[in-house]
């Protein structure tokens, strides 16, 4: 039943890499836009960024493939994301309620992805592919598909 739950995990929180990428990349000029509204600066520039490490970390994490560097990579895009577009507007009378839901979830998505980096994918990824139980008792943490 525990095996079953790692790609469960991995899916929760890659979905929503992906469907905001995929969102930002649709609404490619409203985001920059929006963007340039805050005063970021290269806002097409950065935007252009952020939707490759959404949507290639996504994907990654998604399929269990490099797992700790896309977790790692999504946490980094993470904060200063968190910092600049929520945190900062915590404080908005008409938004603030809205802007301190969407830190918190991102600091409860930075915590999946903190044990994704730490842990790996665990099972039924594609790290796992040709992992063995002597993997394990070599000290190296390699999920495998039957344990």
């Amino acid at each position: 039943m525990n095996n079953i739950l790692h790609p469960i995990a991995r899916f929760l929180v890659a979905v929503i890499f992906l469907l905001s990428g995929v969102g930002k990349l649709f609404g490619f000029s409203d985001t920059v836009q929006m963007m340039a509204g805050v005063g970021f600066p290269a806002p097409s520039f950065f935007l252009t960024c952020a939707i490759a490490i959404e949507i290639i970390g996504g994907t990654l994490l998604l399929v269990g493939y490099k797992a700790h560097y896309a977790a790692v990579a999504l946490v980094i895009f993470l904060i200063p994301a968190t910092i600049i577009f929520h945190a900062a507007n915590i404080s908005d009378p008409v938004h603030g309620q809205e802007q301190m839901i969407n830190m918190l979830k991102n600091l409860a998505i930075i915590g999946a992805l903190i044990k994704f980096a730490s842990d790996g994918a665990g099972a039924f990824a594609v790290d796992s592919f040709g992992a063995t139980k002597n993997d394990l008792t070599q000290g190296e943490q390699v999920p495998v598909f039957v344990q």
